[in-house]
């Protein structure tokens, strides 16, 4: 049996599941004021009424519980040339061809994309929902300037929600990746495999 190494902590799997869940409840939330036809989603939350009040503040806590998982990896997440190499090869592993990648540390170049998406996403989203939230922010700015806000931040909400569902469909795709969230470790085969470099890293102690 391989051996496994812990590759998130007790508390960063905490961070990242309370950020999924805020996630959850805040997209459930804006997408019931989103279109009418999905409006029925603010059944959830009490009603339109409650929907409405409570989705800013299922946003803030979002935003929140992102900086914490931010503080702790943004290092990791930072581009270098490997990265570089990594998107020039990035459709030889999209037709199942991983041994043809070059080798990557603990995040890969499709993984730190992710990352700062979401940074940029949630940032606009936390900017301009503060722009247009009544009855505390928005008498400060002109109807115009909400106008723009909310689109805005309607933008910033389909990025963020496509941007998820790359990030669980990947961590789905590749076999073992799920069990770095739910357990904290992955198998030494699984870190070899697909991330040589850290694998080095964390076994020779560095």
């Amino acid at each position: 049996m391989s051996k496994l190494i812990r590759r998130y902590s007790d508390g960063e799997r905490l961070n990242h599941w309370a950020l999924a869940i805020f996630f959850f409840l805040a997209g459930l939330s804006g997408l019931a004021f989103f279109h009418p036809s999905l409006f029925f989603f603010s059944h959830l939350f009490g009603g339109g009424a409650w929907a409405r009040i409570l989705h800013p503040f299922l946003g803030v806590l979002m935003v929140l519980s992102f900086l914490g998982l931010f503080f702790r990896l943004w290092k990791d997440n930072l581009f270098d040339e490997r990265d570089r190499e990594w998107r020039r090869n990035a459709g030889r592993m999209l037709r199942g061809d991983k041994a043809g990648m070059p080798p990557v540390g603990k995040y890969n170049a499709g993984q730190k994309t992710v990352f700062w998406l979401m940074v940029l996403s949630l940032l606009v989203l936390l900017v301009t929902g503060f722009m247009f939230w009544r009855p505390w922010f928005a008498p400060y700015f002109t109807i115009g300037v909400m106008r723009v806000a909310v689109l805005l931040h309607s933008i910033a909400a389909v990025v963020l929600v496509l941007t998820v569902i790359v990030h669980i469909y990947a961590a789905i795709w590749v076999k073992g990746t799920v069990r770095a969230m739910t357990r904290g470790t992955v198998s030494e085969a699984w870190a070899r495999q697909n991330h040589p470099l850290w694998h080095r890293e964390v076994t020779q102690g560095k």
